[in-house]
This record gives C-alpha cells, sequence and structure tokens, in this order.
C-alpha cells in the first residue's frame, strides 16, 4: 500500500511536471505572452517548488510523511481546478507558483517514503519509483495532443481529477508517523550544513534539473519555432523525451543492483551533454524524436539515483538532508528558465541559442560528480 500511495504521488508529479510545457503554447496564444512572460511563469513555479522542498523536510522528520504528502496533493489539487478560470498573466503566474508549491513537497515527500521502506537497494528502488514520473511526463503531452485536441481547460481539470484520486488514497494510506531516532533537531543544523557531501550532491542536482526541466518546459515552443506543428512537437516530447525516461529507469534499475551510483550518474552526464547538443542542431522531427529519446534515456537515472545517494549518505534526518538536495534542483529550474527566456526575449527562434546551456550543464555535472566521488 505504501509503494502503491508513493508511486501515485510521483505520477502525479509527472504529470505537473509536463504541464507547463504543454499548456504553455496554448496559454501563449489566449493571453498573448512572450517568451520572456513564459520564463516568469516558470520562474514562479520554481520558487514554489524551492520554497517547498526548503521547508517540508523538517516538516515530515518530525511530523511525519503523511501530513506533508496530504499537504501537497492539496496544493495541487486546488492550482488544477484554478488554473482554467485564469485571467491573464498575473492569476497563472500565481497559480503556477501554488502549484509549484504543492509539486515540491510531493517529490520529497514520495521519494522519502521510498528511500526509507527499501534502504538494502535504494538506488534501484528509487529508479524504479521515478519511472512513473517519466510514465506521468509522458501521458500530459500525450493526451493533450491525441485526445484532447490541445485542449488545456480539459488537461487541468483530467490531472486535478487524478490527483484528487491519489489525495484520497494517501488519506487512507497506513503510512507511519516519524520514530523518533531519525527526526530533525535544530541543533544538528550546523553538522548538516557542513558536509561537503551535500553541498556537492545539491550542486549535482543543481545542474540536472537545469536541464531535464529545460527540455519539458521549453521544448515544444522551440520545435515550433522550427517549423514543427505543434501536435507534432508536443508528440515529440511525450514519445520521445518522456518515453526515453520511462524506459531508461526501466532498464538501470538491475544494472544499480551491481553498478556504484556515481557511475551511473557520470556515464548518465556525459551522455546528456551530447544528446540535448545534437537535438538543438535540427529541424526535421524524425532526428529531433531520435535525439530527445536518447536524451530522454541518458536522464532517466541521474535525480533518483543521485537522491539515492543523499539517502546512503544521511542516515539521520534524511528527509531534511533529501530536502535540501531537492531544492537545489529547483533552484536550477529557476536559474535556467530565466537564463533561457532572458536569451531568447520576444523572439522564440532565439530559443535555439538559449537553450544552448542545457548541454554546457551537462558538461559541469561530470566536473561536479568527479569531485564527489572523493566523499562517498
Amino acid at each position: 500500500m505504501l509503494i502503491f500511495a508513493a508511486i501515485l504521488a510521483i505520477f502525479v508529479y509527472g504529470l505537473i511536471a509536463a504541464m507547463l510545457g504543454t499548456i504553455l503554447p496554448d496559454l501563449s496564444k489566449r493571453f498573448q505572452l512572450t517568451p520572456k512572460q513564459n520564463g516568469n511563469i516558470a520562474l514562479a513555479q520554481a520558487i514554489g517548488l524551492i520554497v517547498a522542498s526548503v521547508s517540508v523536510g523538517p516538516l515530515m522528520d518530525n511530523a511525519g510523511l503523511k501530513p506533508g504528502l496530504v499537504l501537497g496533493l492539496a496544493l495541487v489539487m486546488l492550482a488544477l481546478y484554478a488554473l482554467p478560470q485564469s485571467k491573464g498573466y498575473g492569476s497563472v503566474l500565481v497559480l503556477l507558483l501554488v502549484l509549484g508549491l504543492g509539486g515540491g513537497i510531493i517529490v520529497t515527500g514520495a521519494n522519502s517514503l521510498v528511500s526509507d521502506i527499501s534502504e538494502a537497494r535504494r538506488a534501484a528502488t528509487l529508479n524504479f519509483l521515478n519511472l512513473f514520473f517519466g510514465l506521468g511526463g509522458l501521458a500530459t503531452p500525450f493526451i493533450s495532443a491525441n485526445l484532447l485536441s490541445r485542449n488545456s481547460v480539459k488537461l487541468c481539470y483530467l490531472v486535478a481529477g487524478l490527483t484528487t484520486v491519489t489525495l484520497v488514497v494517501h488519506l487512507i494510506a497506513p503510512i507511519p508517523p516519524p520514530t523518533g531516532e531519525r527526526s530533525f533537531q535544530f541543533a544538528q543544523a550546523g553538522d548538516l550544513l557542513s558536509q561537503p557531501v551535500l553541498w556537492l550532491l545539491a550542486l549535482l542536482l543543481f545542474l540536472y534539473v537545469a536541464a531535464e526541466v529545460g527540455v519539458w518546459n521549453w521544448l515544444p515552443r522551440h520545435l515550433i519555432a522550427q517549423g514543427i506543428p505543434e501536435g507534432r512537437a508536443l508528440n515529440i516530447l511525450s514519445l520521445g523525451f518522456a518515453l526515453g525516461l520511462l524506459i531508461g529507469r526501466m532498464a538501470v534499475a538491475p544494472i544499480l543492483i551491481t553498478v556504484p551510483a556515481s557511475t551511473v550518474t557520470l556515464v548518465g552526464a556525459l551522455l546528456i551533454a551530447v544528446t540535448t547538443w545534437l537535438a538543438l542542431q535540427t529541424s526535421s522531427p524524425k532526428v529531433a524524436w531520435i535525439a530527445v529519446f536518447c536524451a530522454g534515456l541518458a536522464m532517466a537515472p541521474v535525480f533518483p539515483t543521485t537522491l539515492a545517494m543523499v539517502g546512503n549518505a544521511f542516515k539521520v534526518a534524511t528527509s531534511t538532508a533529501m530536502g535540501l538536495v531537492i531544492t537545489a534542483g529547483w533552484v536550477g529550474l529557476a536559474v535556467s528558465s530565466s537564463i533561457i527566456g532572458g536569451i531568447a526575449g520576444e523572439d522564440p527562434k532565439r530559443l535555439k541559442k538559449a537553450l544552448l546551456i542545457l548541454p554546457l550543464f551537462a558538461v559541469l555535472m561530470v566536473l561536479v560528480n568527479l569531485i564527489v566521488r572523493v566523499y562517498l
């Protein structure tokens, strides 16, 4: 029941992670939004993710995972039911902030829950859990493009309904309360924050999320600017990138039983640099699909495997440490979205140049990975 609850929660997060990139073209048409305003909307969501992740860890370590997960799902549900009623740029900005708050809580809670359940095979189990993130990420643009005729209103209500079901499951799930021995005490903050491995893993996730969410949020608009029809662009995101994430996490889980997590993340970073660069060099839908699918495969293990490294390194205050590292990831989201939107400015065709920061961040991931090995 606990694994099922965590799977539903991470699936919901996958649905909303792909939400902004999926509905952004429609929102831009309805409210005449510029790429810079798109960047500000993505920044608002990132701020919500940051605030939630940095604050919810101590709450979950001390009060338990259940209150946090219920709160996160409730915020997501509220934002999605309200988004179709938005009147313009300002209301969209606020609702994406709320969506980010809920999403940040869900990610920390679901990964902490599974990390506690399966300590012996933490990396493999977290990758199994997060393949449902890939499934959610695949579902959102696929359903929008092929079943809902890119209707953002219907999509929001559909995902809101699924979130409501997930909330009910978490209300009845027997999620155990905190034991006390792994709880976070504020007196421990100095010791926790003084660990170099915490900051190195945080930097690794900062760079990774900057790259991954850059694809989720900006790939459809970039492909549309290259002359690819909107429906085709959304299918490249879902049946290319999201499918690559899904298959990659299925394939890597057994590998992580024998191969060190640091090696898996190093290889992933190298491949991300190559595949994201290639994806930006073509205007062919077929070539773009291949490159984006391979980018998804390369990115698949990095997020959950990095969180497994956090769980292995911090046996006490695990949710707090995990929340801090995840927070760094959302800071990466905010930074990359601001840079991409700023470089692109008012011209969608400049997104190609702006998105070159994605392979750049992947190269930096390689360097950080080589350093973090010293502390593991």
